[in-house]
């Protein structure tokens, strides 16, 4: 009479198969983050990510941190948290050859304009006779430079005569300078020479 092999297979335990249950959602989720970060255009906060995947937070967390040390070691890519969220990007050392394919598209601003966001940086909010204060020049132009460049916003207004306007950074300039958030400024100085970089610091005559 033939064996039945089947019939004295041990059975997996229901640990088990719990086990390969989530190895197989954390999977799935791990690969559905890559497509969401491949497709997004802005930073994703993590919490919105959990609410997409329908997952936990917490795994949702160390999936990012695994997909960040990963793509660390093997890849051209990189996964990044700045300006509140996370996002897939381009490493910096390979600048050079994806210029060769998309130029980029440098934004210009004046010295002027360097300045005002400066102070704006780390001091907002603050309101433009605060700005001028300090500059001790007309900030108008600059302001408005800023504002159409989409680098800082009105954020309310201050509870003084005239109830002058509050100017604050946007999420735009944190992800242009590649930071989690404002807690992440460095020293001025440093800052500034990052910012005359990045933006192609213009030479205005009237250096606004």
């Amino acid at each position: 009479m033939p064996t039945n092999f089947a019939s004295h297979a041990p059975r997996p335990s229901s640990r088990e198969t719990d086990t390969e249950g989530q190895e197989e959602r954390r999977t799935f989720w791990r690969k559905a983050l890559e497509c969401l970060l491949f497709v997004a255009t802005r930073p994703l906060p993590s919490d919105e990510l959990a609410r997409l995947l329908d997952a936990p937070l917490d795994e949702v967390l160390m999936l990012l941190n695994e997909l960040a040390v990963d793509y660390e070691r093997r890849s051209g890519l990189a996964i990044v948290e700045v300006a509140g969220g996370w996002r897939m990007v381009t490493r910096p050392e390979f600048a050079p050859v994806i210029a060769r394919l998309n130029p980029p598209q440098r934004m210009r601003l004046s010295r002027g304009s360097l300045e005002v966001l400066a102070i704006i940086a780390y001091h907002q909010p603050i309101t433009r006779p605060e700005i001028e204060q300090m500059r001790g020049v007309d900030s108008s132009g600059a302001l408005q430079s800023l504002l159409e460049h989409g680098l800082i916003q009105i954020v309310g207004h201050k509870e003084a005569p005239g109830r002058p306007r509050l100017f604050a950074t946007t999420q735009k300039f944190l992800e242009l300078f590649g930071l989690r958030s404002l807690d992440d400024l460095p020293p001025l100085r440093e800052w500034q020479e990052k910012a005359a970089e990045l933006l192609n610091e213009g030479r205005g005559a009237n250096g606004e």
